[in-house]
């Protein structure tokens, strides 16, 4: 029983932001999205912050970009056994978003600032379904701020560095498998606040009015929570001195390098087609390791393994102008799964990603501009029995539909 409550307490807050990350369905820009999320080896604009610093120094003007989407996702489970229960989450409406502005000190020289959100969820499964000794509900949200400097060397290539700085929280709630007089299973809670460094940088090529090419490396970031919080709920007064008041916990995480490659081709003036390859340092992420100020359950810490493998995603996209006002975009990308065969868990469902998207941009005035998105996620069913990580055996199907919308202003 001992080992079974801190495998599930040292498991649940880390996995849970690592499934931000392994979705990795990336919303950094609303024409991008469109276009299938490629953009390394474009002109993105104000987004270039994100996609490639090297292409920000080609803006020709000023620009602010506010965007924001609306994830709308579920994730289906079914227990192994024939006519097992099944459980479906309930998770509220995510509301990722991006802002950039950039601006010139110089014709060569841009300065700029993005502040966006590259991990953010809530995963929510109740208090009723077989998992709920590993879940209740889980809040992720990551904030990063990142000020950028781009160079523009020659005419052809361009330069580019950010700082990012990365500022988050995470709450999470689960029942522990034992019960108080009324009969009511115990109930942890977590909470806790994470912070972390790294960058972004990336070179841009243009050799032509019709080719361009980039590629992009954004750091690992290692988060780190300190002193959280954990709170117990239910416990029968016997083994109220093993879930002690007052509990703190240490803990860090890593987020991923990603190194990308990507390639722009101008057919035409109207027509813009884009590949992006990107691999995902996922390898970095082998184990979780929680720190408690005091002893749970007779232990001071808990570990468990993840072994993540590293990932690659594939990326196409496409926009056309229909005139001067008017660009309809389409895109798609197959995103592998980190996770190995026994490290599913219901806070990473992760299974192979397919995403379809389309999109529209409308030229209002010369100085603003407006980009709608929609992005629709499947992901394969997958089943997992052998719960390496203590996960919930059984099948998971997940998928999600993102619409988001975008406002720009040059001056």
């Amino acid at each position: 029983m001992k080992s079974k409550i801190l495998a599930l307490l040292g498991s649940t807050l880390i996995s849970g932001m690592a499934m931000a990350g392994g979705y990795q369905v990336n919303l950094a820009s609303q024409r991008q999205i469109g276009m299938g999320h490629t953009g390394t080896g474009l002109e993105t604009g104000t987004s270039s912050i994100f996609f490639n610093p090297g292409a920000m120094s080609y803006l020709r003007q000023n620009g602010v970009t506010i965007g924001a989407s609306g994830i709308i996702s579920k994730i289906a489970y079914r227990a192994p056994e024939p006519g097992g229960a099944t459980a479906q989450t309930d998770n509220p409406l995510g509301t990722p978003f991006q802002v950039y502005g950039v601006f010139s000190i110089s014709d060569k020289l841009k300065a700029g600032l993005g502040v966006y959100t590259p991990y953010g969820s809530t995963v929510k499964w109740g208090d009723q379904w077989n998992g709920r000794f590993g879940l209740n509900e889980l809040s992720l949200e990551a904030i990063y701020i990142q000020p950028t400097v781009s160079y523009r060397l020659t005419d052809k290539l361009g330069i580019g560095v950010g700082f990012v700085y990365a500022v988050g929280g995470v709450n999470l709630q689960r029942s522990i498998p034992v019960q108080d007089q009324s009969g009511a299973y115990g109930k942890a809670e977590l909470d806790g606040s994470a912070s972390g460094v790294g960058f972004n940088a990336g070179i841009f090529f243009k050799p032509s009015e019709k080719l361009s090419l980039g590629i992009n490396y954004r750091s690992k970031v290692e988060m780190e929570v300190s002193e959280g919080d954990v709170s117990f709920t239910n416990i029968p007064g016997t083994l109220s001195t093993r879930f002690p008041a007052g509990t703190q916990f240490d803990a860090k995480l890593p987020l991923p390098a990603t190194l990308s490659l990507g390639v722009g081709f101008m057919p035409t003036e109207a027509l813009t087609l884009a590949v992006d390859i990107s691999r995902v340092g996922w390898g970095a992420y082998k184990s979780l390791r929680f720190d408690y100020s005091q002893d749970v359950n007779g232990v001071s810490y808990s570990e468990n393994a993840r072994n993540y493998e590293d990932a690659y995603i594939y990326r196409v996209g496409a926009e056309y102008k229909v005139d001067d006002a008017l660009a309809l975009r389409a895109g798609a990308y197959l995103d592998q799964t980190p996770v190995q065969e026994g490290y599913l868990t219901p806070e990473t469902p992760d299974a192979d990603s397919r995403g379809l998207s389309v999109g529209v941009g409308y030229q209002v005035s010369d100085n603003f501009s407006i980009d709608a998105s929609f992005l629709y996620v499947n992901k394969k069913e997958r089943s997992d029995a052998s719960n390496l990580s203590g996960g919930i055996a059984g099948t998971y199907k997940s998928v999600a539909y993102i619409p988001g919308i975008g406002l720009n202003f040059t001056f």
